[in-house]
């Protein structure tokens, strides 16, 4: 399976951000469509601009466009809210679900992740589910304690293991230019992977992307490591240029992999 490079744009752009943006990622595509053979590339922008980066990128391009988010009810009235069939009808194929973000600043609970997890695949979107520990968590020696606790919560009934991503973004790497080491990157993942052949069947075939201020000078060394499936880019991704020389590092593991075999 090719590594799933994500970027994450949170609520960092404004329209005309994200229009150019989204064009300078299509441009870049159309001129170096290799890369697509080696690297699924995923965007999601804010809710509002959802629109006009489909738009932008179009059918042709091949790159995907997912939400950050979404509610955990059906449509109606849920003021506020992004349904997982909104998403579906503005043309997504992805959310992202359980990021730090909302897990702290919206008291989301592993309970709640695992119900909107279950809503996402009713409506036959692609789930990226994250994990991850505090930086007090991993100094207690409780990294996998809570990134476990985590996956063991999630709800993956009925849902094809394509459609299953992790995203393991420890939450202390997460913005603060800090990055884990290649050997704690290594552990995490291969931590997960076990959890995720003890709880599916297909637990050896589903992506782990890593998370955690990835960017274009160490996306080569993080993305070779085992396990490593791709990549959940924040700040990086909000810089044509950046994302799509992490897409270049995937696809150049790719060949080489492929050369291997």
């Amino acid at each position: 399976m090719s590594k799933l490079i994500a970027g994450n744009w949170k609520m960092s752009c404004f329209g005309a951000d994200a229009i150019d943006l989204a064009e300078g990622i299509r441009d870049a595509v159309a001129a170096n469509d290799e890369i697509l053979d080696g690297a699924d590339l995923l965007v999601c922008p804010p809710y509002l601009y959802i629109g006009i980066v489909q738009t932008v990128l179009g059918p042709e391009s091949g790159v995907f466009v997912g939400g950050q988010d979404c509610a955990l009810s059906e449509n109606g009235a849920h003021t506020g809210d992004i349904s997982a069939e909104m998403l579906v009808d503005a043309g997504c194929n992805y959310v992202i679900l359980g990021h730090s973000e909302r897990r702290q600043n919206h008291k989301e609970s592993d309970a709640l992740i695992a119900k909107k997890t279950a809503r996402a695949y009713a409506e036959g979107l692609n789930v990226i589910l994250c994990v991850g520990e505090t930086e007090a968590q991993r100094d207690a020696g409780k990294a996998e304690e809570v990134v476990g606790a985590q996956i063991d919560a999630a709800d993956f009934d009925g849902a094809d293991y394509d459609k299953i991503t992790i995203a393991y973004e420890p939450v202390w790497a997460i913005g603060t230019g800090k990055t884990a080491s290649p050997d704690d990157v290594k552990a995490m993942h291969g931590f997960i992977r076990g959890k995720l052949q003890e709880k599916l069947a297909y637990g050896a075939e589903i992506r782990i992307l890593y998370g955690g201020s990835v960017k274009p000078d160490n996306a080569e060394s993080l993305l070779s490591l085992p396990n490593v499936g791709g990549a959940l880019i924040g700040g990086a991704s909000l810089n044509a240029e950046s994302f799509m020389a992490i897409a270049k590092a995937a696809h150049k593991i790719e060949e080489q992999e492929y050369a291997a075999e």
